[in-house]
């Protein structure tokens, strides 16, 4: 694996760019959260026979991660957690959607999985030079 210091400037930038891109725009969906609660997140886990305090770990992935890639601090962690919130969010309130196009011909759930798999992207490739640590 290649130290984060190694490579072209432009690697470093193109990986400080992926990290604030999905760090700022997750983090949009955290302050939904913070601003709103997530009563309505507790209520569909606790329809689905799941207990409501689970709807916390929401906060986990919407705005502890985005703010570790925002800083680059523990980037590949928060890459997991937000691919990991990402899972948690389609199974739980996207499932029926899978197959489903949107009326100009997108899929329904480009956004989930673009937020998964750029999280996954982070942490395999980790956050470049331009971030607190190498982790």
């Amino acid at each position: 694996m290649a130290r984060a210091g190694g490579g072209a400037p432009a690697e470093h930038f193109g990986k400080l760019l992926l990290r604030l891109t999905l760090g700022i725009l997750m983090l949009f969906h955290g302050y939904a959260k913070i601003t709103k609660g997530v009563s309505g997140i507790e209520g569909m886990l606790q329809g689905m026979g799941l207990p409501g305090w689970v709807a916390y770990g929401v906060y986990i992935g919407e705005v502890l991660a985005p703010l570790l890639l925002i800083f680059g601090w523990y980037a590949r962690t928060g890459g997991l957690i937000i691919a990991i919130n990402m899972v948690f969010a389609v199974a739980l309130a996207h499932s029926k959607q899978l197959l489903d196009l949107t009326k100009t011909g997108g899929w329904a759930l480009e956004l989930q999985a673009f937020f998964l798999v750029c999280g996954l992207v982070v942490a395999l490739l980790g956050p470049g030079r331009y971030a607190v640590n190498n982790r």
